[in-house]
C-alpha cells in the first residue's frame, strides 16, 4: 500500500475561536468532547504522529490515538504576536501583519517565515513517503495549508487562500513520486465546531 497522510487539526481553543494567533494553549471540555466523539472517522491507520504542542496532543488523546511527537509538524512560531488577536497586532505593529502575509520570507514578529514552515513540512512530507500504509498526524491549520500547498506544487504565497477547520481532517496520497490532494478539510469530525 502506498504512503497515505491524514492531517488531523486540533480541537479548537480559546485562541482559535477568538481569532488570535496561539500560543500552547489547553484544550477546554467541550473541544475535548467534540474530539472524542470524533473517533470512528480515522479509521484504520498503521501509526499516528502529533506536534509537541499541548493542543495537538489533547486532541490525538482524545481520539485515542498513542502518537509519537513530530517537531516538523509544530505550527509557525509567531513570535511576539502569540497570544495576540489580529487587531491587536494591527495597532501594536502597524503594517506588518500586511507585510508578513503578503511575503512568505517575512517575519516581522520575530518567529519564523512561512518558508521556515515550508522548509520543516516538506522534511516532513519527504519522510512520509517511506511510510507504508495510513498516518494519522494531528497538528495545526499552518502546516496542513502548507503540505497542501506543496502538495499542489503551488507558490507559498497562495497559502492563505486555503481554509482547513478545527477538527477537519485532509487527506494526501503519495503516488507516482508525489504527494496529491484527495480531500481537503471536508472531512469534519463535528460540524459544531466549523
Amino acid at each position: 500500500m502506498k504512503a497515505r497522510l491524514l492531517l488531523i487539526r486540533h480541537a479548537p481553543t480559546a485562541a482559535t475561536r477568538a481569532g488570535m494567533f496561539p500560543a500552547d494553549e489547553p484544550l477546554d471540555e467541550p473541544a475535548i468532547r467534540d474530539a472524542a466523539a470524533g473517533r470512528s472517522i480515522i479509521g484504520s491507520f498503521e501509526r499516528a504522529l502529533c506536534s509537541p504542542s499541548q493542543r495537538t496532543r489533547q486532541t490525538a488523546e482524545a481520539l485515542g490515538l498513542s502518537p509519537a511527537i513530530d517537531p516538523d509538524l509544530s505550527e509557525c512560531d509567531f513570535g511576539a504576536w502569540a497570544g495576540l488577536s489580529i487587531e491587536d497586532v494591527k495597532a501594536r505593529y502597524a503594517g506588518q501583519i500586511d507585510t508578513w502575509l503578503a511575503d512568505p520570507s517575512s517575519a516581522p514578529h520575530g518567529g519564523e517565515t512561512l518558508v521556515d514552515v515550508g522548509v520543516r513540512v516538506s522534511r516532513f512530507l519527504a519522510r512520509a513517503t517511506t511510510l507504508e500504509g495510513t498516518t494519522v498526524a494531528v497538528t495545526h491549520g499552518g502546516v496542513i495549508r502548507v503540505a497542501i500547498i506543496l502538495a499542489r506544487a503551488q507558490p507559498l504565497e497562495m497559502v492563505w487562500r486555503v481554509s482547513v477547520e478545527p477538527l477537519s481532517v485532509t487527506e494526501l496520497r503519495f503516488a507516482r513520486g508525489r504527494w496529491r490532494c484527495v480531500d481537503v478539510g471536508t472531512m469534519s469530525m463535528n460540524h459544531e465546531t466549523r
